[in-house]
């Protein structure tokens, strides 16, 4: 297996086209054409971890968060972001980042943070706009359920929690073979008039490419008529933060006692109660004090994130509960995350999980 394959099925997962702009996810190091010797998972590729593939016999490590983030201009190894560039380099090591494009699908980095929590009914806390096209095209009668299925197979007609979706209208086409042509149906030189199936499928925009192709080689036309539309629909399944229910009402210091035994958290800073049961509960993993606003909208009674500043704790004003864990403590089961992704695709393949705690807070 390649380390291409790898990226592949990670990506086929959470698109790089869904990470944030001031992001560097992808592959940071290495070689994709090499071939895997093994891979390592963890949080951080920190020099630790970059020892520890050395020292397992692993030539990937796949970290959530890109060591690289700004722009590197020397490596001299004046900092760790130069020294894990400097040593991944020299030992070969590949090292790849999935960042927020993992946060921003619907089953990525909050998924694994509301399964801990048992929520259930989730949905996307801030879906994005901008990520959807939609496809038009003219296919014969006959020929109409070929390429319908063709579109299928190459990702396009999903709309929420629904597969196979599309648009279907009977129509009348005309045209003209001209010199040198071989027409699938008329003459050339003849005005042709065809009783055709005009199809629309809505698509994610990176499967582009995909569909594309799929419809050229499953359309019988020599010459193939079709429009691409982008769309401005709100893309329900990408987005910031999940909101969903616990099985049961709680009290809230039963709830957050029971977030702190979770996600084994040094501890859990918190806002004032506000007397309510806890039954709507939003997260966001990493810092997420950019969604609060959302959270409340959303009715939810906590919100569950990280890296809240003293001032932005006063933002909840008896609306909500926030509640921050610790940057690391509401990423670390992203590692899990990898593990199922790739095992799933792979199913005789078993990538290494870190034993190092990269997590740079302590706590008394």
């Amino acid at each position: 297996m390649k380390i291409k394959e790898i990226i592949q099925a990670i990506e086929s997962f959470a698109p790089l086209q869904y990470q944030e702009s001031y992001d560097n996810a992808g592959l940071l190091f290495g070689d994709a054409s090499r071939e895997v010797t093994n891979v390592l998972l963890t949080l951080d590729a920190t020099e630790e971890v970059i020892d520890e593939a050395i020292a397992r016999g692993c030539n990937l490590v796949v970290a959530h968060h890109p060591i690289v983030f700004g722009g590197l201009k020397k490596i001299t190894g004046s900092n760790y972001v130069e020294r894990v560039a400097i040593k991944a380099i020299r030992h070969e090591v590949a090292v790849y980042a999935a960042h927020t494009n993992l946060d921003n699908v619907r089953n990525g980095v909050c998924a694994e943070m509301a399964a801990r929590l048992g929520l259930d009914h989730c949905r996307v806390l801030q879906p994005k706009k901008g990520l959807l096209k939609k496809l038009y095209t003219f296919v014969p009668e006959a020929d109409a359920e070929k390429v319908r299925v063709a579109l299928f197979e190459a990702g396009a007609g999903h709309i929420g929690q629904y597969s196979e979706c599309s648009y279907n209208g009977a129509g009348e086409g005309t045209f003209k073979a001209g010199a040198g042509t071989d027409p699938y149906v008329g003459k050339v030189g003849e005005r042709h008039f065809e009783k055709e199936t005009k199809l629309e499928v809505i698509f994610p925009l990176y499967l582009e490419g995909r569909v594309i192709s799929a419809l050229l080689s499953s359309h019988p036309y020599e010459e193939v008529a079709y429009d691409i539309v982008n769309l401005d629909n709100t893309y329900n399944e990408v987005g910031s933060g999940l909101v969903g229910e616990l099985p049961a009402d709680m009290d809230e210091l039963e709830f957050l006692r029971l977030v702190k035994e979770r996600f084994g958290a040094g501890c859990v800073k918190y806002t004032n109660l506000r007397g309510k049961k806890v039954r709507k509960v939003a997260l966001c993993g990493g810092a997420g004090s950019f969604l609060l606003k959302r959270a409340i909208g959303a009715g939810a009674d906590v919100y569950i994130s990280s890296d809240f500043k003293y001032h932005e704790f006063f933002d909840a004003d008896n609306q909500i509960v926030i509640a921050d864990i610790g940057h690391f403590e509401s990423e670390q089961f992203t590692v899990e995350l990898f593990y199922h992704i790739l095992t799933e695709k792979f199913r005789n393949f078993a990538p290494l999980k870190s034993t190092i705690k990269t997590n740079p807070v302590n706590y008394l």
